[in-house]
């Protein structure tokens, strides 16, 4: 019998497995994708990832590496490694897969799993998002959830680091 935390790592697809798995679990459910660092996993975040599993029949979360969360957030962060990162989502039950992306925009990742559906929240505007004429252009949509306010990874860490 597998062990529920192997279920976890299990889910996790390393970037050079993605196409092939894609294609096996589009040709017949529907795939949701969204992208994000996950630093420090909050109510937000939870509210935004089962609203877009929602949306079909499979989530599949993007996770910025440490190197490019390093890039576009600073030298302090990521808090928590990418592999930390990635596990903490995988044993989330709606999430179905989760693979780590190098470059600053998941564009390379989409390619991959073309999905049907690509989500951000509420705090980005669709027309100025880089994935979206890539989505499009493979047949897919992309939609804007709303955005759950006062929740921040980067509010939070810096409320932490306050803290005498």
């Amino acid at each position: 019998m597998k062990s529920s935390f192997s279920s976890c790592i299990e889910k996790i697809i390393p970037f050079q497995e993605v196409k092939n798995v894609s294609e096996k679990v589009r040709s017949n459910q529907k795939i949701v994708f969204t992208n994000g660092v996950f630093d420090l996993v909050h109510k937000g975040h939870l509210t935004y990832l089962s609203q877009a599993r929602d949306l079909g029949d499979v989530l599949w979360v993007g996770i910025n590496s440490d190197s490019s969360v390093k890039r576009l957030k600073g030298p302090e962060r990521p808090v928590n490694p990418e592999e930390d990162r990635a596990l903490l989502l995988s044993c989330l039950s709606f999430v179905d897969y989760i693979s780590v992306f190098t470059e600053d925009t998941p564009l390379e990742l989409i390619s991959q799993v073309a999905p049907h559906i690509h989500v951000k929240g509420g705090d980005y505007d669709l027309e100025a998002l880089p994935e979206t004429p890539l989505v499009r252009k493979l047949g897919g949509e992309v939609r804007i959830l709303p955005f759950v306010p006062g929740f921040s990874s980067t509010d939070l860490i810096r409320r932490i680091r306050q803290k005498p």
